[in-house]
């Protein structure tokens, strides 16, 4: 959240990571002759057929007829932003098998690379070619590797490239076939109107089905499911199914769930079933306007005091205090404000102490830091009265330190410590605690994709260092509420890259957070989804408030996508989410400035 004016701070993750793989197996290797069961597997590899088979991100792929190499047609992908205009096919393959990868292609800083071989993963590149170029590279495939990525790409803010006649010389992969019967089916969260379920992965499988009481309700693309819009105190009966090219398995084993007569979890903290979130600049003044507590309407439901900031980065050591009279003349008394804080929570407002922002940088990086900011955090909360806290850590507040690679069992002393010490404050306040999180699209959806430094190194740390905080607290968390907006391009469940300020973004990013996703591909490491009714959609309030600014328009579309499966436009939800919790923006202050519109759309389309 800003203090300021908008700023994109979307990091080189994607160039960095890239980078590092190229340097993995940017060698041009000498290709084998093929045998004489080889042949050519990749589908459409001179792309007469246009784009089918391949998978391009953005809209980087389009399909022309000159140049070419061969053939009548080419590929023309175009880089733009931090999309390098990838187009990658899924291919069958052999396990323990050699395989030639070649392509021609031209245009400067264009790659050619093959991932999942279940050994070593390779890529080859050229610097500048402009004429028709072929590049060459070979690999072997694993032991119980079926299939492998075959992908094209170029690199950010260079010109178009092109691509043509792509081959993948080697021995046909075996027929798919049905996959196997999931076992492990359980139950990893039972909540008044969801259950959320987990089992184990199926070789070969490329999707799930979900069926309660023999109904399918549900699909998912990874071992985890949460159904939603149950009825409290209720018992049910969920399979699962694998499914693939082939077909669909046999149902599953039954397993039985009764949901809980209240919210359960984090959620159990007496908020409306739809619910709106703001940020109030208490503790500071900007293009905005200061706006005294006692001045918010009552269409917001829980009020975020902006910010509580460290003494320094690392001291743990967190204070609060309303802004200065020479900053903003119209703020009101202390006495005042906690009398206005009473009064909001007597009509059922939450008000809490968020903690960060784009300035107030914490790193609990010791156990000194961790125990003074539980301190520092309670007098806080116990001086104003408040409900809870919000966690906002933005920049370099969390990262990930080399080796810590799995969100489910964190090392990084900076995301330990944060996980103790808000469930130390849980402890401490009870049930009735609020507590929320808003993180940055960069810290949490970004992992679907690249986790930390990466396998080979190089990567943004804090690529995802949100996860392990978020599942460790899941059973403590009332809201997530990710910050839609200051974002780069962020892949989605359908492999396709999103971009911020329409519906399209809002509806992807949420999907993910309530289907649940591997963490960088790894489907072993699967973040479950999170209860609908622990979501809500972060959003600028007015084009002041930050880049990603959505219109009233688009964000009932992404409502309807969501809740009813209505006005999704190409994606494709993995759920009708019909129990989502509601919507936060940044700031109440913007919405105040831009005359309301954000407040008024939220209480117009639930008829509050």
């Amino acid at each position: 959240m800003e203090r300021t004016g908008p700023t994109v701070r979307f990091s080189g993750l994607l160039a960095a990571a890239t980078a590092a793989v190229l340097a993995a197996g940017a060698l041009v290797a000498t290709a084998p002759a093929a045998g004489a069961a080889d042949v050519d597997l990749a589908r459409n590899g001179g792309f007469e057929s246009g784009l089918d088979g391949w998978s391009c991100t953005a809209a980087s792929g389009a399909v022309v007829s000159t140049p070419v190499h061969g053939g009548t047609k080419a590929l023309k992908a175009t880089p733009a932003g931090s999309d390098n205009a990838k187009c990658s096919q899924t291919i069958t393959v052999k396990p323990n098998s050699s395989y030639t990868l070649s392509a021609w292609v031209q245009g400067s800083y264009v790659y050619l690379g093959a991932t999942g071989t279940g050994t070593t993963d390779v890529s080859t590149w050229t610097q500048s070619s402009g004429a028709w170029k072929q590049l060459t590279t070979t690999f072997r495939t694993g032991p119980s590797t079926t299939s492998v990525s075959v992908y094209t790409h170029g690199w950010y803010g260079t010109p178009a490239h092109y691509v043509d006649d792509l081959t993948l010389v080697g021995p046909g992969g075996d027929p798919v076939v049905i996959p196997a019967v999931p076992a492990g089916l359980k139950t990893t969260a039972i909540a008044s109107s969801s259950v959320a379920l987990s089992w184990n992965a199926v070789s070969g499988a490329s999707g799930y089905n979900v069926y309660r009481g023999g109904a399918k309700v549900a699909t998912a693309t990874g071992p985890s499911a949460t159904v939603t819009g149950l009825t409290p105190s209720t018992a049910y009966s969920f399979q699962v199914s694998a499914t693939n090219a082939a077909g669909e398995s046999a149902k599953s084993a039954a397993v039985t769930a009764t949901t809980t007569a209240g919210g359960g979890g984090g959620g159990d903290t007496k908020l409306p079933a739809r619910a709106l979130v703001g940020y109030l600049h208490s503790s500071f003044a900007n293009g905005s306007g200061y706006t005294r507590m006692a001045d918010v309407p009552d269409s917001w439901d829980v009020i975020n005091l902006a910010f509580g900031e460290p003494t320094s980065v690392t001291s743990g050591d967190i204070r609060f205090a309303l802004c200065p009279v020479a900053e903003c003349p119209n703020v009101e008394s202390e006495a005042e404000f906690k009398a206005a804080i009473k009064a909001k929570q007597a009509a059922g407002k939450k008000v809490l102490i968020s903690i960060g922002g784009q300035n107030g940088q914490v790193q609990l990086a010791s156990a000194a830091a961790r125990d003074a900011f539980v301190t520092s955090v309670s007098k806080i909360i116990d001086t104003y009265g408040l409900d809870g806290l919000d966690i906002d850590f933005e920049g370099h507040s969390l990262s990930l330190n080399t080796g810590d690679t799995d969100f489910r069992s964190p090392t990084s002393p900076v995301i330990v410590n944060l996980i103790s010490a808000v469930k130390s404050l849980k402890a401490k306040y009870g049930s009735d605690f609020v507590l929320t999180m808003a993180p940055e699209t960069f810290f949490v959806q970004l992992g679907y994709q690249f986790y930390g430094s990466g396998p080979w190194g190089g990567q943004d740390p804090r690529a995802g260092a949100y996860l392990p905080v978020i599942h460790a607290l899941r059973d403590d968390l009332t809201l997530l509420h990710v910050q839609d907006y200051n974002s780069g391009p962020i892949m989605g469940l359908d492999n396709q890259y999103h971009t911020m300020g329409g519906a399209d973004f809002h509806i992807a990013m949420t999907d993910m957070l309530l289907a649940g996703f591997p963490v960088a591909g790894d489907t072993t490491k699967v973040f479950p989804g999170l209860r609908p009714d622990q979501v809500a959609i972060g959003l600028p309030a007015s084009t002041q408030a930050g880049n990603g600014h959505t219109t009233p328009a688009e964000v009932n579309k992404a409502l309807n996508c969501l809740i009813k499966k209505t006005d999704c436009g190409s994606y494709q939800t993995r759920g009708t989410w019909s129990d989502l919790r509601g919507l936060m923006t940044w700031s109440i202050n913007w919405d105040r400035f831009n005359s309301w519109e954000f407040s008024r759309n939220f209480d117009a389309y639930f008829g509050n």
